[in-house]
């Protein structure tokens, strides 16, 4: 028993050195990355512009006041004990430094070909000048929407169309939740009413619904439990949910109502006029070294309905031999970019980044953009969305 202890407490030892070791590395990526940006906001845009010494200097400060926001920010996610007036002040810098960084990229552009324009140099420093304001606005009006969108959730409707299936159902997919920080008991209550509203045959979440210490996430998921549905309510986990114990989530969600699809499946409807539900691990289980996806046995005894699955990741579908047997798939992960131009990065990671696809003869597959948001309260150009999704065929 001695031994056994002595191990239990070498394993939980190591688990612990290894998360502290993964925070170091992210935060020194992290404060890398930023402050890359900040320099060149600073040296590119504020330096450049054809403002006094007095403004350029009060724009600098701003910019600096930001970046220490940045840097504290990894504190406030992962350590969620400031009140959250704090914490959204403490969000919003990640967001504005990087669409900063972006108009700065094409406020360089563009001034460099004022440069080599022929006009005059009183006519040039016409254009530039007023390049200058106009960017400044830009930045101002573009964080100021961005911010005002990740407010909002949209319905989105989709109707979908499956062969053999003997009559309509309504499924309600919500997904990205990424419960903790802002996304908190409250949001979660409006979303739940959001939803109920709805009246869905079933309600499905396919992964990162938890983004906290289960501890800090327990009362925003317990307004879950108040979901309603025909035939419930289902899950999947998401990469995030095994940053922060995988296992304790899933029983946590179990325990309240909620099925969690574990490389199984469930029948769904009236007999034998319904289909199969299926749902696996997220692939994140392969690196993770356990809680790993297996198509096959989410798949068993499917072959006489129509079936449905949920998979985080739109790139799982890459790692199946085939797609048959497989009529819709319902994934998550990309919120669709989130904040323009990301849109274009998440398409080199994944086969789809938003919205219904025909991937081939036997399997659609939707992408939802996330109910919530990750890092800064902010979206542009991909808004938050509560999916209804009509299925008949």
């Amino acid at each position: 028993l001695h031994k056994i202890y002595i191990f239990h407490l070498t394993f939980i030892n190591q688990q612990s050195i290894q998360s502290h070791m993964n925070f170091i590395i992210f935060f020194s990526v992290f404060f890398i990355v930023f402050a890359f940006q900040t320099l060149i906001i600073k040296k590119r845009l504020i330096n450049k512009l054809d403002f006094n010494y007095k403004t350029k200097k009060y724009l600098s400060l701003i910019l600096y006041i930001t970046f220490l926001g940045v840097l504290l920010y990894p504190m406030a996610r992962y350590f969620p004990i400031v009140p959250n007036w704090l914490y959204f002040l403490l969000s919003l810098p990640i967001g504005v430094i990087f669409l900063t960084f972006i108009i700065t990229l094409l406020h360089e552009i563009i001034s460099f070909g004022i440069d080599k324009t022929p006009y005059t140099k009183n006519r040039r420093e016409f254009f530039k000048k007023s390049l200058d304001i106009g960017a400044i606005s830009f930045v101002v009006a573009t964080n100021a929407k961005a911010i005002d969108n990740a407010r909002n959730i949209e319905l989105e409707l989709i109707d979908v169309k499956i062969n053999n299936l003997a009559l309509p159902y309504t499924i309600i997919q919500i997904s990205d939740v990424h419960i903790g920080g802002l996304i908190d008991q409250e949001f979660i209550k409006n979303l739940v009413d959001k939803i109920n509203i709805l009246n869905g045959d079933i309600v499905v979440i396919t992964g990162d619904l938890v983004d906290t210490k289960l501890e800090f996430a327990a009362p925003a998921l317990n307004e879950l439990k108040n979901i309603k549905s025909k035939y419930g309510t289902y899950f999947i986990v998401g990469n995030h949910e095994y940053f922060h114990g995988v296992k304790p989530i899933i029983d946590y969600v179990n325990s309240l109502g909620i099925k969690t699809l574990e490389n199984e499946n469930v029948y769904i409807g009236e007999k034998d006029k319904g289909f199969y539900l299926c749902g696996v691990y997220d692939r994140f289980g392969f690196r993770y070294g356990s809680y790993e996806p297996d198509i096959n046995k989410a798949l068993e005894k499917t072959t006489d309905f129509p079936t449905v699955l949920l998979a985080h990741q739109p790139k799982y579908i890459n790692q199946l031999e085939t797609t048959k047997g497989i009529d819709l798939i319902l994934c998550g992960h990309t919120h669709g970019g989130q904040i323009f131009p990301f849109n274009f990065l998440v398409k080199l990671e994944q086969p789809y980044a938003k919205g219904l696809h025909t991937h081939n003869e036997f399997t659609q597959v939707y992408v939802n953009k996330g109910t919530g948001f990750w890092g800064p309260p902010m979206r542009l150009g991909a808004s938050s969305e509560i999916t209804i999704l009509k299925i008949s065929s």
